[in-house]
């Protein structure tokens, strides 16, 4: 059960992106096909599991054992960027639309806040090392569903006739705020 309530919370209550306000720099800026949006949550997925399992056992058996918790951002950060130069050069390799499609944003995974957020937020929780990658895995789907669903109103958005001022990032921003005012409307559910 705690599992389910775990995907329920990060997908719609406590979504990284419509709710808590983490990692918005890829829901503003990649949003423009569903297509790229799919790739850019796959590669969010892989950083943020794969993240969490490593920064977990690096806590426990190196910075709590050595009393170096002080240095758990920069190792975690260290972490985080060794994960996503794997992902690019795997997607640069196996798929280079994507990788175009990505471009700048591919890379800002390292500086994504919400990467590193949700690697200390699973400790903080105490989860185990399951729940923690789970957990990452839970909060990349809820960024997931942020992107397609942005992704999905604006390319509806495309096919109608928009006044020329509100065209790109003042509809972009209109459309986010509006998302994220129905999804806060989750959080009366817990």
């Amino acid at each position: 059960m705690e599992y389910i309530q775990i995907l329920i919370l990060a997908l719609f209550v406590n979504n990284v992106i419509l709710s808590q306000f983490l990692g918005i720099c890829p829901f503003l800026g990649i949003t423009n096909k569903i297509t790229t949006c799919i790739g850019m949550g796959a590669a969010m997925m892989f950083v943020m599991a794969l993240c969490n399992l490593i920064t977990y056992f690096i806590q426990i058996y190196v910075l709590n054992p050595l009393h170096i918790e002080f240095l758990q951002t920069i190792s975690f950060i260290l972490v985080i960027a060794a994960l996503v130069q794997m992902v690019e050069i795997i997607l640069k390799k196996v798929s280079p639309p994507l990788y175009q499609a990505l471009g700048i944003y591919l890379p800002l995974i390292t500086t994504n806040c919400a990467v590193l957020g949700i690697a200390i937020l699973a400790l903080q929780k105490n989860y185990n090392v399951i729940m923690s990658v789970y957990y990452a895995a839970a909060i990349a789907a809820g960024f997931t569903v942020a992107l397609i669903l942005m992704a999905g109103i604006r390319e509806q958005l495309e096919l109608v006739d928009t006044p020329e001022g509100m065209k790109g990032f003042p509809q972009t921003l209109i459309i986010g705020g509006m998302i994220s005012l129905a999804f806060m409307g989750f959080a009366g559910l817990v």
